[in-house]
């Protein structure tokens, strides 16, 4: 039996979107084996996007806006320590200061100068102190419900940052946020069809929750949170000191960061670009058609020509 190839339309592969070439790789970052996802765009000088996820999720958050748009921008997507692929050694100290740590060394390892971030919830913590670290390298700011003001936390939101160990049920209710249906929540929540959130994101996401050693991770993690509600003021002083280009993309039925802390950016950069969606938390999930071509627009007019 034989096949041949059909015959080639121009036509039809003008109306294709070639998704991007995506590098799967490991770099040890102070003892962490750092998982992490890059596109291999077409042109070696484009514009680079470093994405950071949220909870409970990981690198793989961001494979179909990675798709999307990696042909033409350069999209990097690490793991943090504590979730997906990425491995911490024994007695590593989960806390945001030491994930944004491990994210600082990546970025060296990888000699990035100069780049766009992109912030979504745990993203921001991580995002900002890095920010703040190293102001220089930061072209421009893409957030999407990575909240930095305290207008933009839910009474959920504030009910859970004030759990401490000592604080009786505080950790049954931390491990409550740990179990599938739980994390189908997050996903599933506040959007308008269900049908269009993939259940592969928080099927992979409840795999990587359930191996050993996450649990405690988790559990150390939403005890210091805190410590980002504690950080906000030098957050917003640096943006009002830098004033980076801003594209603000919100899922406004956030039941953790609700619409207010979207437009709480706007008090300390008032030319930021804000665009809400109806959506939940995850709002790449269903919105991605509306939001990848907002994030394309914006690297093409932000990003620093040589």
């Amino acid at each position: 039996m034989t096949t041949s190839a059909a015959p080639h339309s121009p036509a039809a592969a003008s109306r294709i979107a070639v998704p991007a070439r995506t590098a799967h790789r490991r770099v040890e970052v102070d003892g962490v084996d750092v998982f992490y996802r890059e596109s291999l765009p077409e042109r070696a000088d484009a514009p680079v996007l470093l994405l950071l996820h949220g909870f409970p999720s990981a690198s793989h958050q961001f494979r179909r806006l990675i798709d999307a748009l990696g042909a033409q921008y350069r999209l990097i997507a690490p793991d943090y320590p504590g979730f997906g692929h990425t491995e911490a050694p024994t007695g590593f100290t989960y806390s945001f200061e030491r994930l944004a740590d491990i994210t600082e060394g990546f970025v060296e390892h990888l000699g990035l100068r100069r780049f766009t971030l992109y912030v979504f919830d745990f993203g921001a913590p991580v995002g900002f102190r890095l920010a703040l670290r190293h102001p220089e390298r930061v072209a421009g700011l893409v957030v999407q419900n990575g909240n930095a003001y305290e207008e933009g936390l839910s009474d959920g939101a504030r009910e859970f940052i004030a759990l401490t160990p000592e604080l009786p049920g505080a950790e049954e209710t931390v491990r409550g946020l740990l179990t599938l249906d739980a994390t189908r929540g997050q996903y599933e929540g506040g959007t308008l069809d269900p049908q269009l959130v993939a259940p592969e994101g928080w099927l992979l996401d409840q795999h990587f929750l359930d191996r050993p050693g996450r649990a405690a991770a988790q559990l150390a993690l939403a005890y210091d949170y805190r410590s980002n509600v504690a950080a906000y003021p030098a957050w917003q002083a640096w943006l009002r000191e830098h004033r980076p280009p801003t594209l603000i993309t919100w899922g406004t039925n956030d039941p953790f960061f609700p619409e207010p802390g979207a437009r709480a950016y706007l008090s300390d950069v008032p030319d930021a670009e804000l665009h809400l969606f109806e959506t939940g938390h995850f709002a790449l999930e269903d919105r991605l058609p509306e939001i990848a071509p907002l994030i394309a627009d914006f690297l093409d007019r932000t990003w620093p020509r040589a």
